[in-house]
């Protein structure tokens, strides 16, 4: 097992035993990203790399991991060109434990759903109880368990697609495992990906995991409400973020409260009909 980010090794059975395996000598390497574009932090990304395989040589892990990050990336482009043809417009949720997503989830559903289907994919370790307040809510929901694996990956997301019949023209809401490192380097095949920040974690945070934040198109920053009570620069913040990302939008709003979710809703709004307008979602998207 790795001790920096959780991945299980080889052998391990994750829920429909479709977790990213290491390979037979259970190599396990991070990638430190490079800076340039939205890809980095990916299977483009070059050395240097942190190993964790005592006797494997650098350039098997390497390689290792590029077959891996390629296998995915086949696998998230299926779903791409799946999710275009029956206009499903995915969104991959990430953030560390404890940020509020579900709860981010559970109020935006209450909306969208009235101007049509919603569908959501859980990602935990471990239990059901975020696909339970999912359900609550009426709208379909598929709990993935990834045992030790520390995130969600393309195969696993169009199983659960299958499982539960998406429907056409859904919005689908990806909540990966909390996690703000290794969920950075896995594409799923979604349009737009959604990284959320509470002010609770430290406006630092985009710099100790510029990958996230370097892949994201939205930063929500959650808990808005709690500032008057904790040392948080929102302004550092979203200066820090921007400089991994000039071009990414940052929102910010209180879940549990509902302070801000009305720009929340146009941005969702606003990304849906540009991603539609694409004459060719696939082929664009497959640059990201």
């Amino acid at each position: 097992m790795c001790g920096v980010c959780g991945c299980g090794e080889a052998g391990h059975d994750h829920e429909d035993h479709h977790g990213h395996a290491h390979g037979p000598e259970h190599g396990h390497v991070h990638r430190r990203g490079q800076e340039g574009g939205p890809g980095d932090g990916r299977a483009n990304a070059q050395l240097p790399v942190f190993a964790h395989a005592p006797g494997l040589s650098v350039h098997r892990m390497v390689q290792v991991e590029r077959d891996l990050l390629a296998q995915n990336d086949r696998y998230a482009e299926d779903n791409r060109r799946s999710f275009a043809e029956q206009g499903i417009f995915a969104l991959n949720l990430m953030s560390s434990p404890g940020s509020g997503k579900t709860t981010l989830l559970v109020r935006t559903i209450g909306t969208l759903r009235e101007k049509g289907p919603v569908a959501v994919i859980e990602g935990d370790q471990q239990t059901d109880r975020d696909a339970q307040r999912i359900r609550a809510t009426g709208v379909p929901v598929q709990q993935i368990n990834t045992g030790r694996g520390c995130h969600l990956d393309a195969h696993r997301v169009a199983h659960a697609c299958a499982r539960m019949e998406v429907a056409t023209g859904s919005t689908l809401f990806v909540e990966n495992v909390g996690n703000l490192v290794c969920p950075a380097g896995f594409d799923l095949g979604e349009a737009r990906r959604v990284v959320v920040l509470s002010v609770t974690e430290g406006e630092d945070k985009p710099l100790k995991y510029p990958d996230m934040f370097r892949i994201a198109d939205v930063m929500v920053l959650n808990k808005v409400d709690l500032l008057p009570y904790v040392d948080f620069d929102v302004e550092a913040c979203r200066a820090h973020a921007r400089a991994i990302n000039p071009h990414l939008s940052v929102l910010m709003v209180s879940a549990t409260r509902g302070d801000g979710m009305d720009a929340w809703f146009s941005w969702l709004a606003a990304e849906r009909a540009k991603w539609a307008r694409q004459p060719a979602p696939v082929a664009e998207m497959a640059g990201r």
